[in-house]
């Protein structure tokens, strides 16, 4: 299950830049029963190792926009800090329906937004939703990569590519930096993380393969589909079982 679980999820995150922590952390609850905290903290890792694949390939291509992505990391770096310690914070149940409703809304949010939407360069507004994105991502290891996208979209003219590599970069460092801290304070199942990242090096590989073939839209379009029903899906356990229901 979790070699298949890695390889799925790798492939996607390797051909639109989305699915680190929107896929991983509520497939880890769902299908293995994993206390939220540890699947955020695995997923934050699983996210950043894949990335680490990933990444040098649009770093050769020269598909990453430093600009853009130092706007991000300049906010986003202090965001992701400030929510990896308000994790340990809250009761489990309230933080898994957090994250459901949390990868649920950012799901639908981007299924009406694809395409780069602007006729003018607004790189230096990136600075205003780093902080945001990180601390979503160190909360609940979900954003970097959906909601680094929709900001990449609209307030740059960056290349579909462009977008996925620079989105890739900043959810990177975003990861390591928010695994490194969950992973400190021991919320990290390591037999889990060794069997997903087996199966992810190769669907790392088999994403990058097929990024120049296949129409990365129509992909997104496909898993924001299913992580809306997927976060439903947390929600609602999260919330029943915070409220007794």
């Amino acid at each position: 299950m979790e070699y298949a679980l890695g390889f799925v999820i790798s492939v996607f995150i390797g051909l639109t830049g989305v699915g680190a922590g929107s896929m991983t952390t509520p497939l880890l609850i769902l299908l293995l029963g994993m206390p939220t905290s540890q699947a955020v903290g695995t997923a934050l890792i699983f996210g950043a190792t894949v990335k680490v694949i990933t990444t040098p390939f649009y770093w050769k291509r020269r598909q990453i926009d430093l600009k853009a992505l130092a706007y991000l990391l300049g906010t986003g770096l202090p965001g992701v800090l400030a929510g990896s310690f308000l994790l340990g914070e809250f009761k489990s149940d309230w933080v898994t329906a957090f994250v459901g409703l949390t990868i649920m809304s950012i799901s639908m949010f981007n299924l009406f937004r694809f395409a780069p939407s602007t006729s003018v360069d607004r790189k230096s507004w990136l600075a205003f939703v780093g902080l945001p994105i990180g601390l979503e991502v160190g909360f609940s290891s979900a954003g970097a990569g959906a909601l680094g996208s929709l900001a990449l979209m609209n307030l740059t003219m960056l290349s579909p590519a462009a977008i996925v590599g620079t989105d890739l970069t900043f959810g990177l460092v975003l990861n390591m930096v928010g695994g490194g801290i969950r992973a400190a304070a021991g919320d990290l199942d390591w037999p889990v993380l060794v069997k997903l990242l087996t199966g992810g090096a190769a669907g790392a590989i088999a994403g990058l393969l097929l990024a120049n073939k296949l129409p990365s839209t129509k992909l997104k379009f496909v898993l924001c589909v299913a992580l809306v029903g997927l976060g439903g899906n947390l929600a609602w356990k999260g919330l029943s079982t915070a409220m007794g229901w």
